[in-house]
């Protein structure tokens, strides 16, 4: 029989450093699967702290089970969580802005003007109104917004 003796001596601290590996392998492979094993290192790793000299192969058969568990988990969530809103405008960063509200930093003449939006400058399509009015963005065309006066636009 091979000699397993090592085994016997596993403690809360050597899980704990697998799941320090795991992570560190979740890290450089990136595959979400090294996370969940190195979770279950952690939690084993509690279960040993909580209940000293639990026999080896019961601290294994803990870190598959919890391993399992965790990954259908994970897969569930993934299965039946809705998308992120966030992906369903990427690379149409204009489109995020309909429905919000502005102030015109330069009047729109002849059509166009320009907002500041966090920390940048759009240009706005709309009925000719001063610098100050608050505008809603109420459509896109490429990178342009298109807005409408939320107040009666005063003349100049």
């Amino acid at each position: 029989m091979i000699e397993m003796h090592w085994l016997q001596a596993m403690d809360y601290w050597h899980w704990w450093s697998l799941g320090i590996v795991f992570l560190i392998m979740e890290m450089l492979l990136s595959g979400v699967f090294f996370l969940w094993m190195a979770v279950a290192a952690g939690i084993v790793g509690v279960l040993v702290l909580l209940q000293p000299g639990m026999f080896w192969r019961y601290q294994f058969i803990w870190f598959a089970v919890i391993t399992l568990v965790s990954l259908a988990a994970w897969h569930l969530y993934l299965r039946y969580a809705p998308a992120e809103a966030s992906r369903t405008l990427l690379n149409r960063r204009a489109e995020q802005y309909v429905g919000r509200n502005f102030v015109l930093d330069e009047a729109i003449r002849n059509g166009f003007g320009r907002i500041q939006v966090d920390d940048s400058l759009w240009r706005v399509e709309g009925s000719d109104c001063p610098a100050g009015t608050r505008v809603s963005v109420v459509g896109t065309d490429g990178v342009v917004l298109k807005v409408a006066p939320l107040e009666a636009c005063k003349s100049e």
